[in-house]
């Protein structure tokens, strides 16, 4: 029996199973050994009177350079994620001890006062600050009258009688604007949390993500340690 490229005895497929299983094409992902192995099976199944068009087999071969191109880039990236990630961990771990400023909807309430602000767009007749507990309970401090631009406050627990914990925050205002909030507290520890990411443990405030940071306020008495 007369044999090519193109056509294969019955006795040799063990010899073609094993070509297959180390051809260079099909080593590194489980994708490109199955498109190998579809590849080979279609050159060796053809009608050998009416064989398939050579550039039909280069296209497909192209295809797979693409595909494993792809995939390969596709590691290179989820690398250089993972490498920047521990960077950013090592960069930001040299800034324990300082104080930042963070995007925030909730504090931490202590016996250390909490420091935040917000901006207002347009003057406020009457600006209220409204803290709400787990359980529920709603604690307002009025701010007054207030001009359009930033808004300092400070959250004393002794002087406004907060009990302990941790309160979502939300402003009132005349004009019906609810501005986000920034909260000003001490960085006590750097971590990479699941999958990697970056956790930031800011006091008075928890953990966020360095996405939250607005601000690096260097090392001052601004805020402590809880």
């Amino acid at each position: 029996m007369q044999t090519n490229l193109f056509t294969t005895p019955a006795n040799t497929t063990p010899a073609n199973q094993s070509s297959v299983g180390t051809n260079p094409l099909a080593t590194g992902t489980e994708t490109s050994l199955m498109f190998t192995k579809l590849l080979v099976a279609q050159v060796q199944n053809q009608d050998p009177l009416s064989p398939n068009d050579p550039a039909a087999f280069v296209s497909q071969l192209t295809q797979l350079s693409q595909t494993e191109a792809l995939q390969k880039l596709s590691t290179l990236t989820s690398t250089n994620a993972t490498v920047l990630q521990g960077m950013q961990a090592l960069s930001l771990g040299a800034q324990v001890g300082s104080n930042l400023t963070v995007s925030a909807d909730t504090v931490q309430i202590s016996e250390t006062p909490a420091h935040g602000s917000f901006t207002l767009g347009s003057p406020s007749t009457a600006t209220t600050l409204v803290l709400t507990g787990v359980d529920g309970v709603e604690h307002k401090v009025s701010l007054g009258m207030q001009a359009a631009g930033n808004v300092p406050f400070v959250l004393d627990p002794a002087a406004l009688g907060l009990p302990y914990g941790d309160y979502k925050m939300r402003v009132e205002t005349s004009t019906k604007e609810s501005p986000p909030m920034e909260l000003t507290g001490r960085l006590n520890s750097v971590r990479l949390g699941s999958g990697g990411a970056v956790v930031l443990n800011i006091a008075g405030v928890g953990e966020v993500s360095p996405s939250a940071i607005s601000a690096f306020n260097g090392k001052s008495t601004v805020a402590s340690t809880n």
